[in-house]
């Protein structure tokens, strides 16, 4: 004889989900949970843009303001060496020569820098080479 179960106890049996109701439940809640991540990298993408632009305006800027106090410089440069008694000619040509060799400078500089080419690193180690003496240093 089966036990007869109150009511209360019949509609819980009842209600207790299935396995499919719970793949199902499952899969729906992975997809909202990747479609929230995916909506944070997209926001986050987007503010790490905003930045990029106001990092990149500065930096416009603040090389702006260099360039006119170096052009400042040898403007008065030019001024003291006119009121030392030297002629323009010579004055204008000392400017230059000083602007030729700053740009040399920096050049050379800028040529150690790109020495090594980008993604060096991790183009090794997906080849699976090991790694240069230079990157054990660091």
């Amino acid at each position: 004889m089966a036990a007869v179960l109150p009511p209360e106890q019949r509609s819980a049996r009842a209600k207790s989900p299935g396995v499919v109701e719970l793949l199902v439940r499952l899969v729906s809640e992975t997809r909202q949970l990747a479609s929230d991540f995916v909506h944070l990298a997209v926001l986050d993408a987007r503010r790490a843009g905003i930045r990029l632009a106001m990092l990149l305006s500065a930096g416009l800027l603040i090389a702006t303001l260099v360039i006119t106090a170096w052009m400042g410089l040898v403007a008065a440069g030019i001024i003291w060496m006119l009121g030392a008694g030297v002629s323009w000619v010579s004055a204008i040509a000392a400017a230059a020569a000083l602007n030729i060799v700053v740009a040399g400078a920096l050049a050379w500089w800028a040529r150690s820098l790109v020495s090594e080419m980008p993604f060096t690193a991790l183009l090794r180690q997906l080849r699976g080479e090991p790694p240069s003496p230079l990157d054990e240093k660091h």
